[in-house]
């Protein structure tokens, strides 16, 4: 009889357990809930990031004082006298807000200007080393925020030769009179772009764009 008892405590005992087991987890699972429930997550987002592709541009002006006063002049005529100095400031300007490039100046002589005149071409213009582009001279220019402007002559003049005689002058017709001309070009600068990349090949660009 008392063995009967005993295990019967016995099986109460681990009934009770097993319930105070089973109220525990309830009880986990019920703060696990709560918990859970007033969770704050940790969250970040950026500011948008908009990518917008516009252009650039490359703009040039090329002028001189004319000596009869005009505001764009395009045709100048100058009194030769031996041994004189005349005053010739063409100025090329690379406008506010172009791009990288090679910038061209080309003079034109007519065949007998070095019988009467000779001048030189300011500093920072290089001579273009091919021999099929005499005349043409180079500079190479970095994007600009501002007006800049490059004087293309020396001094800003040219010289009348000493050995200019009065009968040479007599002979000149007004289709033989001594020219020189002088034409800007400005060609997009990029060492990325092969076609581009070096002044001889801008050059050949600027040249098959304009003919």
């Amino acid at each position: 009889m008392r063995k009967g008892n005993a295990n019967g405590n016995g099986n109460i005992a681990k009934r009770t357990g097993v319930k105070i087991l089973i109220l525990c987890l309830s009880l986990l699972l019920v703060a696990a809930g709560a918990v859970g429930g007033t969770l704050a997550w940790l969250i970040s987002k950026t500011s948008p990031v908009v990518n917008t592709f516009t252009y650039g541009d490359i703009n040039i002006t090329l002028k001189e004082t004319d000596p009869e006063g005009n505001d764009d002049p395009t045709d100048n005529s100058y009194i030769m006298v031996p041994g004189h100095t005349i005053s010739k400031d063409p100025l090329v300007t690379v406008l506010a807000g172009s791009e990288a490039c090679w910038l061209f100046v080309k003079v034109d002589e007519s065949a007998n200007l070095g019988d009467f005149i000779e001048y030189t071409v300011a500093e920072g213009w290089i001579a273009l080393d091919e021999t099929d582009y005499a005349g043409v001279y180079y500079r190479e220019v970095d994007a600009v925020t501002e007006d800049t402007e490059f004087g293309v002559l020396a001094g800003d003049q040219v010289t009348v030769l000493e050995n200019v005689t009065k009968e040479m002058l007599n002979n000149l017709t007004a289709d033989t009179y001594p020219t020189l001309t002088f034409t800007a070009y400005a060609v997009q600068r990029d060492g990325e772009v092969e076609a581009i990349d070096t002044a001889a090949k801008a050059w050949a660009i600027a040249v098959a764009e304009s003919e």
